[in-house]
């Protein structure tokens, strides 16, 4: 049976998460971030969306975005998902599924939901007891933004 088609509409900014398959670790070794941050970047110019916050953690990741066109959201996350898939699979010398199904989309408004969601988002860390403040977590987009750093993957967002 078919899947059902993603709901998606014009000029909407979106939280996407996408999950280690049965929770496990998608990131081991620092070279496992920075490859999927390599590959954000690579598929960011390819695909020429907009990307307002993330956060990788050890299990999953999320992402603000903004796919400048409705058929652009899922093009991007299986590039990048799939990408990233094939470099885990052949550096662990794994097979199969890496991710857990489908990666999920949530609609944010362009509005003061959208600075709690990034929030929420760069705030993971600290939830999850990794780090004491989102400072002081790598692999999230927190640092860029709130001290603005050269070459940041991270859009200006157009409320």
């Amino acid at each position: 049976m078919p899947r059902t088609a993603r709901f998606v509409i014009d000029n909407a900014y979106y939280h996407v998460i996408t999950r280690g398959n049965q929770r496990q670790a998608v990131f081991t070794e620092e070279e496992d971030f920075l490859k999927y941050l390599e590959l954000l970047s690579k598929y960011k110019k390819k695909y020429k969306f907009s990307l307002f916050g993330y956060c990788l953690m050890p299990n999953h990741v999320h992402l603000m975005i903004d796919p400048n066109g409705c058929a652009n959201l899922a093009k991007v996350m299986q590039a990048i998902n799939q990408s990233y898939a094939r470099y885990f699979n052949y550096k662990y010398r794994k097979s199969g599924h890496l991710w857990q199904g489908r990666f999920k989309s949530m609609i944010i408004n362009k509005d003061q939901y959208f600075l709690d969601c990034i929030n929420y988002i760069e705030c993971n860390p600290v939830r999850a007891n990794i780090a004491k403040c989102p400072l002081d977590y790598r692999w999230s987009s927190y640092k860029s933004r709130s001290v603005g750093t050269s070459g940041s993957l991270l859009d200006l967002p157009k409320l």
